[in-house]
């Protein structure tokens, strides 16, 4: 939520700041390039002094980043405390989801991680409306002051109430592959951001990006060489976490810029207000949370591979669908279809989220934990490029103003995308995860029940 919410807000803190609110987009870029440098990192950090002591200093430090952005009073000085913002959101969203895998039974953690993706599909939707009513009925610094209660009470009930998962014995640290990684995650995360939210000349962003994917090609070799390198791509040889952790990435892309492109649909195709785009896009949750109650049945039924090779066809349908959105649909028909939407992704992210950690070693959860988390920031920032780069091009090829005709391509693109994410999932076996979903799988016939 902290991610998208002052995106509304923009306008008033520049205001009150003296900069313009197209410089102050720095600040929605440092706060996701802070998160690509030290996500990586969170794996080591959390073996090596503890999860649960790293996950309660890392909402301290959010909190402080928090009241640094209220109290900033130049582009540089907000910046900066977004940036530390970030350093705080890099280790909390990995470092707790490390302790729920290593604190849960393998059959209970398709409900846990549905419960843990929810607040992930609903914060980037409810951001920006509560930005925008925080902004215009308080003031936009409360925005950040209200988190200060928020992380005392989050810190105290994490130690009251979350177990006690003792370091693990770690390896000295990666220098090498940390700063390779860190040059990687944040040069495509900016360069695509700057591309995308133009805060400085696009020609930055293009050179930032190929700086980053120069130094992902050699953070790649660098890691194939060490034994202990800060991200161990040697788990993508299990071809369970390599199915999931591709076809999620290739999903989000598409899913990753769906937020992005409806609220400017409703605000610059059919001229809806802020607030009223937020309403039509918040039915998503409401998907997203009713599908809580059915996924541990739907996966127990069908299975990984059977449920998210429907899920990511039926989704992608549903993101595609949005392409037929005019100013004229009724708004019941966009909410229907939104919440249908909301259900599915929430399906799939919950799936593949769960998959990711179904056929490992518990002590190779905190390296799937970073690396997923590292490839899902990438993967949202190329889906918000990728949906932002449509509307350019098509902005460029007929000279028009950005228009409802280019959002139909858009989606349509952006669907498609993500209908590619269920290849991955068909060469999975049909009992891939099963230990996970509680499916049964039938023996094959040359087995006979009882046998070894």
């Amino acid at each position: 939520m902290d991610s998208t919410v002052i995106a509304t807000s923009l306008p008033a803190i520049a205001e009150d700041i003296g900069t313009s609110p197209i410089a102050l987009k720095l600040a929605l870029t440092a706060y996701l390039v802070s998160l690509a440098i030290f996500i990586p990192i969170s794996a080591w950090v959390a073996d090596k002094y503890g999860a649960k002591r790293v996950f309660r200093i890392a909402i301290a430090v959010f909190a402080i980043g928090s009241i640094a952005c209220a109290f900033s009073g130049s582009l540089a000085e907000f910046v900066a405390a977004r940036f530390l913002q970030g350093m705080g959101g890099a280790m909390m969203t990995p470092v707790a989801r490390l302790v729920l895998v290593r604190s849960t039974e393998k059959r209970d953690l398709v409900s846990a991680m549905a419960w843990l993706t929810i607040p992930g599909l609903i914060g980037p939707l409810v951001g920006p409306p509560v930005g925008g009513f925080i902004t215009t009925f308080f003031s936009w610094h409360w925005i950040f002051l209200i988190n200060v209660p928020i992380a005392i009470v989050g810190i105290v009930l994490s130690g009251l109430y979350l177990p006690h998962v003792e370091p693990a014995g770690v390896k000295p640290i990666d220098g090498t592959g940390f700063v390779l990684s860190a040059l990687a995650a944040s040069g495509v995360v900016f360069g695509l951001s700057v591309v995308s939210l133009p805060a400085l000349p696009p020609v930055v962003g293009v050179i930032v990006l190929a700086v980053g994917v120069c130094s992902a090609v050699l953070y790649v070799r660098h890691a194939n060489r060490t034994e202990h390198p800060i991200l161990d791509l040697r788990l993508f040889r299990n071809p369970v976490f390599r199915a999931a952790i591709s076809g999620g990435s290739i999903y989000r892309i598409g899913a990753g810029a769906t937020p992005f492109l409806l609220p400017l649909l409703f605000q610059l195709g059919f001229g809806l207000t802020p607030f009223q785009s937020g309403m039509l896009t918040f039915a998503s949750a409401f998907g997203a949370l009713a599908m809580k109650f059915f996924a541990p049945t739907i996966l127990r039924t069908g299975g990984f591979r059977t449920v998210l090779i429907a899920a990511a066809a039926l989704s992608s349908g549903f993101i595609a669908a949005s392409a037929l959105f005019t100013p004229q649909t009724p708004h019941l028909i966009i909410l229907a279809v939104l919440a249908a939407s909301g259900f599915l992704r929430s399906l799939f992210f919950t799936s593949s989220n769960a998959l990711v950690f179904a056929e490992i070693d518990n002590k190779e959860a905190s390296q799937a934990t970073a690396i997923s988390a590292a490839l899902q920031q990438i993967t949202v920032a190329i889906g918000v490029a990728v949906g932002g780069g449509i509307l350019e091009s098509v902005h460029q090829l007929t000279g028009e103003p950005i228009g409802p005709s280019a959002f139909t391509i858009a989606f349509v693109i952006v669907g498609t995308i993500s209908l590619l994410s269920l290849i991955p999932f068909l060469r999975l076996p049909a009992g891939a995860g099963a230990a996970v979903s509680g499916q049964r799988v039938r023996n094959s016939p040359d087995e006979q029940p009882g046998s070894p």
